[in-house]
């Protein structure tokens, strides 16, 4: 079930979310710690889906701010006014038990028990587990604070053990996973805001998202997990593209944002949840191959891994970059197939900013079909060791000469969304007779490119790129191949919305 928290200040407003929420909500939360005046009865008459009443003082991240007698006399009244639902904090249930209203035999409202932590997820999740469920609650609620994307499996684990019903999930960006998996985690229920600015809690996502992009409605216990490991991963249009090719080609899958720091940490710990397959980018393509059981012998042979593949508990690294790239260079020459016979790419001049995973791809690429590759990154140690494993050469992004090439790539995140104005290059350096290609798909249009066509040179984005490698990794995964126009419909929709 889907909950929408109602957090207007105001009876009118309350009364309109209340009806907009209810075409898409299975449950409301009344939140009569944001209202200056609940009229409590006439809101519990307007209902037409079922409701939660909470009452949330301050100290528990509510905005509550009057006696603690007022507040739980609030609670009380809802209970005699049949709602559905009461939400108690598990240190005020005390003053209900001893309510001469509490669970009188007519009443069928159920009490949700609730904890919250706003600064961490504890390792004690099930002593307040087993505290919680030792008083009268029908439903319990354990929510926490998640300072890394691994405190959502304490949460998994948690609910895996719950007998009773049970309300869990992370808050904060971390937390967002256990959000959207909460009927793969086994969550009671999820919060969600009506809509963007009306959120009850950090991280808590729109039920436009849930619905639409992560198509949760179809969500059940067996649903398969993928998902995007990088840092950042909040610009990321993958999980857009990858869900609407799961519901449109009818798979059981999901595909969610994994915004990870240590990511060996984050493979041991995320091995119990079973996860189908990763997407893999900025800044671990490289750094996870040491925490994989297999490397695909190109992946090996390029150093860096996109896309990881779980057959049977066995983690399987693959990089699908390498070839989306040539693609994507091969559209500027009108090729419709890409072959290393008779290829444009051989004898060119090639200046590739970047040392990272996907500069690796690119320069085993260009390598393989005869390119003369030069490569120039802020880290020259690096740039030195890329270059020693391609077999070419590099120079420092200092270096004050000329760039004489025939194609400058940008295998950098500089000028990624948000920081759409800088660029890697100067725009007086890029002559009007080379090919310009930068990797980065959001912006659609960078500055780096913006700058390319003033100057008259051929310009390729990063999207086909990004789509091509798209496509391989949805085989990997499930062996069916997606159509390509269909990944450039959602991914050029998608894009264009946020320039």
């Amino acid at each position: 079930m889907i909950c929408v928290p109602i957090v207007t200040d105001n009876l009118e407003d309350t009364i309109k979310d209340m009806a907009e929420a209810s075409k898409v909500a299975d449950i409301i939360e009344l939140r009569l710690d944001y209202l200056k005046k609940p009229d409590l009865k006439l809101l519990l008459e307007r209902r037409t889906k079922p409701v939660i009443v909470t009452n949330r003082p301050v100290r528990e991240g509510g905005k509550f701010d009057g006696s603690e007698e007022e507040r739980i006399s609030l609670l009380k009244l809802a209970i005699q006014l049949q709602a559905d639902y009461v939400d108690i904090e598990h240190d005020s249930i005390q003053h209900i038990s001893r309510g001469t209203v509490l669970r009188a035999p007519t009443s069928k409202t159920k009490i949700i028990v609730s904890y919250h932590n706003f600064s961490e997820t504890p390792d004690n999740l099930s002593e307040v587990y087993n505290k919680l469920s030792q008083s009268i609650a029908d439903v319990i609620k354990i929510v926490t604070y998640a300072n890394d994307i691994t405190d959502n499996v304490k949460i998994y684990q948690l609910l895996h053990q719950s007998k009773k019903p049970t309300i869990s999930f992370c808050m904060g960006e971390y937390g967002i996973i256990s959000r959207i998996l909460y009927k793969r985690f086994g969550s009671y229920l999820t919060f969600a805001s009506l809509q963007r600015g009306k959120e009850s809690a950090p991280g808590q996502i729109s039920i436009h998202e849930l619905l639409n992009i992560y198509h949760i409605g179809k969500q059940d216990g067996q649903t398969a997990i993928y998902g995007l490991i990088g840092n950042p991963v909040s610009h990321s249009i993958s999980p857009i593209i990858h869900n609407t090719l799961f519901n449109e080609m009818g798979f059981n899958s999901i595909y969610v944002p994994f915004k990870v720091n240590n990511i060996g940490n984050f493979i041991r710990e995320f091995r119990g949840l079973d996860v189908k397959g990763y997407s893999v980018t900025i800044p671990h393509k490289e750094s996870i191959i040491n925490h994989l059981d297999a490397i695909d012998p190109m992946a090996k042979k390029i150093g860096a891994v996109n896309t990881v593949v779980n057959s049977d508990g066995k983690l399987i690294g693959f990089n699908t970059d390498c070839e989306a790239a040539i693609k994507a260079l091969h559209s500027v020459y009108k090729l419709s197939e890409v072959s290393k016979k008779d290829d444009h790419l051989k004898g060119k001049k090639v200046t590739l900013l970047g040392a990272g995973g996907a500069a690796r791809a690119i320069a085993f690429g260009l390598k393989e079909r005869g390119a003369h590759i030069t490569i120039i990154n802020r880290n020259y140690e690096r740039a030195q060791l890329l270059a020693r494993d391609v077999g070419c050469l590099c120079r420092k992004l200092d270096d004050p000469q000329e760039i004489e090439t025939d194609i400058l790539i940008n295998a950098t995140p500089v000028g990624m969304f948000p920081k759409v104005n800088e660029t890697p290059i100067a725009k007086n350096k890029l002559k009007h007779n080379i090919v310009v290609f930068d990797t980065i798909y959001n912006p659609i249009e960078t500055k780096l490119l913006q700058d390319a066509k003033a100057q008259g040179c051929k310009v390729v984005g990063g999207l086909p790129m990004f789509i091509q490698q798209a496509a391989a990794q949805f085989k990997l995964w499930t062996g069916r191949m997606p159509q390509i126009e269909l990944i450039e419909k959602i991914a050029y929709e998608k894009l264009a919305m946020k320039q």
